[in-house]
């Protein structure tokens, strides 16, 4: 069911900080135009961690209700409060979404014990599908292979979204539990070749500017096709990079408003890109053959 180029889709914002409902609606309906595979709505490229937990909620049952069943819809409901995750994911599960997205636990740096414990426990209180998500560089805390590989005994836990880049650790995901999880890529970069491995698709930030690209190039990696994938990511390349050259999802917001897709809002504390860096994402736009 989760395959294929899903879009961790950032939140469209007014300058006040308001959320733009009508412009995540026209984002919606050009992501399903362009073949994107599932929408991931308020996950990190979505500000979650500056929503508050009524908007959390609101805007999920809202991309729900957009969507309406066309594509799968993933909700980011992640917390480094148990009580705080169980609730985000009753949230989604009564919205009518089709999974969730359960970041590890931030800043507080649970064991693997704790980790385990922690995603258990919103497997048991949800019955919801849930997919895991590994992403160390911005949570301090890593959820390694044979702790994952505990997780995927638990029926409803049916991913792993993996954005350490490490193409090692994806070989010691999928020989420790590929069949028994879905296991996804987290990270642009090396997406292609995590999925020509044996993963099942990404849950991309790139693909918030280039859907049908990464939709097309997800589908050749899946079909095994590496000339072909690699023919499609070669000018994508320099973007999985420059959309990072801030924190995400600073980059690709200005890129989206750039495009006249979103208006300029970012909250709090982040901020528009720096001025320096806007001239090196315009070019790999343009090599990407979006401007």
């Amino acid at each position: 069911m989760f395959q294929g180029s899903m879009v961790a889709m950032v939140t469209p914002m007014y300058e006040d900080g308001s959320l733009a409902y009508a412009e995540l609606d026209a984002l919606l309906e050009w992501h399903i135009a362009q073949g994107t595979d599932a929408i991931v709505a308020v996950g990190t490229t979505g500000e979650s961690a500056t929503l508050d937990f009524d908007e959390h909620c609101a805007v999920i049952a809202h991309v729900v209700r957009q969507v309406a069943g066309r594509i799968p819809v993933i909700a980011g409901t992640g917390a480094n409060s148990t009580s705080e995750a169980i609730a985000l994911t009753c949230c989604a599960q009564e919205a009518g979404a089709d999974a969730c997205l359960l970041v590890t636990p931030y800043y507080n740096k649970p064991t693997q014990e704790g980790l385990y414990r922690h995603f258990r426990a919103v497997a048991e209180a949800v019955a919801i599908p849930q997919l895991l998500y590994n992403v160390p560089g911005r949570t301090a805390v890593d959820l390694k292979p044979a702790t994952v590989a505990r997780l995927a005994e638990i029926d409803n836990i049916v991913g792993l979204k993996e954005a350490t880049g490490d193409l090692e650790r994806a070989k010691s995901l999928l020989d420790l539990c590929g069949e028994r999880i879905t296991l996804l890529s987290g990270d642009d970069a090396t997406a292609m070749e995590f999925i020509l491995l044996g993963g099942k698709g990404n849950i991309s930030v790139t693909a918030n500017i280039a859907p049908q690209a990464m939709h097309e190039l997800c589908a050749a990696a899946l079909q095994g096709d590496r000339e072909c994938a690699q023919r499609l990511n070669q000018p994508l390349a320099p973007l999985h990079q420059a959309l990072f050259v801030e924190s995400n999802p600073i980059p690709v917001k200005w890129a989206l408003h750039e495009m006249g897709r979103i208006s300029a809002g970012i909250r709090l504390p982040l901020t528009p890109l720096s001025e320096p860096l806007r001239a090196g994402l315009c070019e790999a736009m343009r090599q990407a053959g979006i401007l």
